[in-house]
């Protein structure tokens, strides 16, 4: 099954520096592989040019800055970037914004694929609305938790009318701060959201773990995804830092329908096949994960050689 991922981000700096890899950013640290540098003077020439095309069409619309539910900025150098503050979208614009995830749904589906994920985690947009310590709004979508989550269900009904809610489902991460986006009470969030979406008849709702608060490490919670779980009513997905036993474990026990596996699968493009036969995975190799190499990282590891 293909399933086209719509997210937006707010993250995108105006002017290249050391280490962005985010969306409208150059890389000019040599921190990856086959990434621009700007250490000599050759390099300065050739990066003028494309600095003046920037210049001229400019970044964002209308050069504005990227938009978010607020004016507050990340942190200067969070992960070594120092992030373009947003501005807030206007109350009137928001519609603008759902009828683009409405048309890129459509889109998604004339392009061949069998149904789309709507991105709500991960600090993206929808996230930024939804969490409290960055959503400082004082319209109908800020506020009150149902406020804050009135952005994504417009969404989530726009994308359902337009394609058909068989071919929709949703990602969360409520207990995640990723881009300092964090909830006061994550767990009231998860649970107001799964309980709403109910009433779409989403094909799935996936959630990422409590553990995986940022994004590569796994942490000790107290926390955990049942309350989502058991309100929902269509099927859930649980990610977030699996191995084959835990995964087997967590649907055993019923405290999720699937599984979903990221990087144990980039490493393993035959990993079902290897998870029923229980053999030896491939490591990955996480310093190519975010690279433009369009084999290394991504269509390179080898597949396992079964005796005939």
């Amino acid at each position: 099954m293909a399933l086209a991922n719509m997210a937006a981000t707010a993250g995108a700096a105006t002017i290249p520096l050391l280490t962005p890899y985010k969306m409208g950013q150059f890389n000019l640290s040599h921190r990856y592989p086959d990434t621009p540098g700007i250490w000599t003077k050759k390099q300065v020439e050739a990066w003028k040019p494309i600095v003046d095309a920037v210049h001229e069409k400019g970044f964002q619309p209308n050069g504005e800055a990227p938009i978010s539910c607020t004016s507050k900025g990340v942190t200067p150098g969070l992960d070594g970037v120092d992030w373009s503050p947003p501005r807030p979208l206007r109350t009137e614009e928001i519609p603008l914004v759902v009828n683009d995830f409405r048309l890129a749904a459509r889109n998604a589906i004339e392009a061949g694929f069998d149904g789309v994920e709507i991105h709500g985690a991960n600090g993206y947009l929808i996230d930024q609305f939804m969490k409290d310590q960055v959503n400082d709004r004082t319209d109908q979508y800020g506020g009150s938790l149902e406020n804050r989550c009135r952005f994504a269900l417009e969404i989530v009904e726009a994308v359902a009318n337009e394609i058909g809610a068989e071919r929709v489902g949703m990602r969360l991460s409520p207990y995640a701060s990723y881009m300092e986006t964090g909830d006061s009470n994550p767990e009231a969030l998860g649970l107001y959201m799964a309980k709403a979406l109910n009433k779409f008849k989403l094909l799935y709702l996936h959630v990422i773990e409590p553990r995986m608060i940022k994004i590569n490490d796994k942490y000790e919670t107290v926390h955990s995804l049942l309350p989502m779980r058991s309100a929902f009513e269509g099927t859930f997905i649980s990610a977030g830092g699996y191995n084959r036993d835990e995964g087997n474990k967590a649907v055993a026990e019923s405290n999720t329908d699937l599984v979903a596996f990221g990087r144990l699968f980039l490493a393993n493009p035959d990993l079902p096949k290897r998870f029923g036969l229980n053999a030896p995975l491939n490591k990955y190799n996480r310093s190519t994960f975010y690279i433009p190499d369009p084999v290394v990282g991504y269509t390179d590891y080898p597949f396992l050689e079964v005796p005939a």
